[in-house]
This record gives structure tokens, C-alpha cells and sequence, in this order.
């Protein structure tokens, strides 16, 4: 990927305007990575802050994210906000919007499989969302290719693909990703006809990061990394100084 396009200051990617839709990932973009997904701690302000950062759209902001919705709701209790789970299989077009749900297999016999295969593994963590079926190898790096061999194994006669992550593969539905999560958003109020802003950290975010420049917005990475995205921030303190600053400056279009 090219590289030059992100020599860009790192804490002035460019402004938030009141025509956005911004598009933010969870993990490593608003909150520190954690040993296990359970132990993440949100900053205390965060909630208020996408509160303020969503009223400052008019509602135009939604958590795309590889969790389900419902965790995403409990580590941001009381704010609810639209947005995409389990990279797209999940969608929900409005805070108060019904939970739609892709078509998917049922894991649990995968996911008994890899543990089987791999539960003398120390470290690792296997994690069953439903609709997908996430690896953590964290704890034990050496083992990624035993992992991903053993995960591939497990789904092999599933409607899934398998995607890498950071320390982590994951079975999701064929199909499905954060870019088709993006794309159908934008076709509905009060995402359609406004800039698209996608701001993610792991691979699985370069998808929602050339849905929207696909669509003329922008993509930020956060941290370090490849990626096609025209900005860039250092990590999830620099994201939220950046969400600051578009609540506090108003900038047409």
C-alpha cells in the first residue's frame, strides 16, 4: 500500500464538518487493546463524549466494531448508538432501531473443535459471538499458524471466511465486513448523503476505510501499520482529543 499518503500530521488530520458521518471502530480506536476483550477499560469520559460527538451530527455517528452490539452497549451504559457488530452481521441503523441479524451458521460444534485441537495451548482464548468464532493467540504468538490451520479446519464445511486481526483470526459470515456495514448505512437517514469518516486500527478496518473513501470521504488509521487511509492518528488518547476538538469547532462543509 502506498505509503507517502500518510505523512500527515498526526494530530491534525483534518476537521470534523457538519455534513460528517463518522464511522468509528471499538478496540484499539477508542479504547486500549486489552489481554482479554472482557478487561477493557473505556476512559470515563467516553460515553459523554460520543454523546456530544453525535449530537454535534445530528445522530451521524455509529460504532462499527467485530463485538456484538450488546457489548459495545455495556462498556458505553447509558448511551446507545447506531452501528454495526460482528463486523457487519449485526446492524442497527438508529439507537432505538431493531437489531437486524445475517443469515449464519451455528459455530459452537467449530468452536468445540479448535478447542480440542488446541486446549493445551496456554493462553488462548476461543470466543463464540454467534455469528462468528474469534481465536485470541495473544498469549502464545508462536502459535498463529497452528491456529489459523486449526480454525480453518474446524469451519471448513461453514458459509465463512476466516479474517486476521491483531493477535486474532475469526470465522464471520462470507460476505460480510465493515465496508458492506458502512455502504448500507449510508443508504439510510441519518447517515445518507453525508461525508463518510471511517476510524480504525486492525486490518479487518481497512474494508470500512475504502467503503468510505469509495464514497469521497476519508479514512484515519490509528497506529502504526499499512493501510490506504489518507490520515492517520497514533492511538485511541489521539482519537479522543481529535473527537474534542470536532465537538468544540464548528466547520461547514
Amino acid at each position: 500500500m502506498d505509503q507517502t499518503r500518510l505523512d500527515v500530521d498526526p494530530t491534525q488530520p483534518f476537521a470534523l464538518s457538519d455534513g460528517d458521518a463518522l464511522f468509528l471502530d471499538f478496540d484499539g480506536t477508542l479504547v486500549e487493546i486489552a489481554d482479554r476483550p472482557e478487561l477493557v477499560r473505556p476512559p470515563q469520559d467516553l460515553a459523554e463524549l460520543l454523546q456530544a460527538c453525535a449530537e454535534r451530527l445530528d445522530g451521524a455517528l455509529a460504532i462499527i466494531s467485530g463485538r456484538r452490539l450488546q457489548d459495545i452497549d455495556a462498556f458505553l451504559q447509558p448511551l446507545k448508538l447506531p452501528g454495526a457488530g460482528l463486523h457487519g452481521a449485526e446492524l442497527r441503523s438508529t439507537a432505538d432501531a431493531a437489531l437486524e441479524l445475517a443469515e449464519h451458521a451455528n459455530l459452537a460444534a467449530a468452536a468445540a473443535a479448535v478447542r480440542a485441537e488446541l486446549g493445551d495451548l496456554a493462553g488462548l482464548l476461543i470466543e463464540n459471538k454467534g455469528a462468528a468464532l474469534a481465536v485470541h493467540y495473544r498469549h502464545c504468538p508462536h502459535a498463529a499458524a497452528q491456529v489459523e490451520r486449526a480454525l480453518r479446519r474446524a469451519v471448513e464445511q461453514e458459509p465463512v471466511e476466516i479474517v486476521a486481526g491483531k493477535f486474532v483470526f475469526e470465522a464471520r459470515p462470507r460476505g460480510i465486513d465493515k465496508g458492506s456495514a458502512v455502504r448500507r448505512l449510508m443508504q439510510v437517514a441519518p447517515f445518507a448523503g453525508r461525508r463518510p469518516i471511517f476510524v480504525g486500527d486492525d486490518v479487518t478496518d481497512e474494508d470500512g476505510i475504502a467503503a468510505v473513501q469509495s464514497l469521497d470521504g476519508f479514512g484515519i488509521k490509528v497506529g502504526g501499520g499499512s493501510s490506504a487511509a489518507r490520515h492517520r492518528l497514533q492511538g485511541p488518547a489521539a482519537v479522543a482529543d481529535w473527537l474534542r476538538r470536532g465537538v468544540q469547532q464548528r466547520s461547514p462543509r
